[in-house]
């Protein structure tokens, strides 16, 4: 079985909302006040973790809450690198 690590599947969702939403990076940083480097390195998977604050901020440009953030299969526990 193959396992995501938690920054890769929020790596992964974050790119879903994104193309959900027709946004690039740059839209997405003008909407939620994160530096356009860290959704660069968040979308990359260059940071090993991240803070909540920051997916909260992306959240909040992406106008959903966290709970929909984290609804997706890829934040089930049979998918995350235990």
């Amino acid at each position: 079985m193959w396992y995501l690590q938690l920054n890769e599947a929020v790596s992964r969702r974050l790119v879903e909302l994104m193309q959900e939403r027709g946004m690039t990076q740059y839209q997405l940083y003008m909407r939620s006040g994160v530096p356009k480097s860290t959704i660069g390195n968040l979308v990359n998977c260059a940071y090993p973790s991240m803070k909540l604050r920051i997916i909260h901020e992306l959240c909040q440009g992406l106008e959903i809450d966290l709970s929909s953030f984290f609804t997706s299969p890829l934040f089930d526990e049979n998918n995350l690198e235990p």
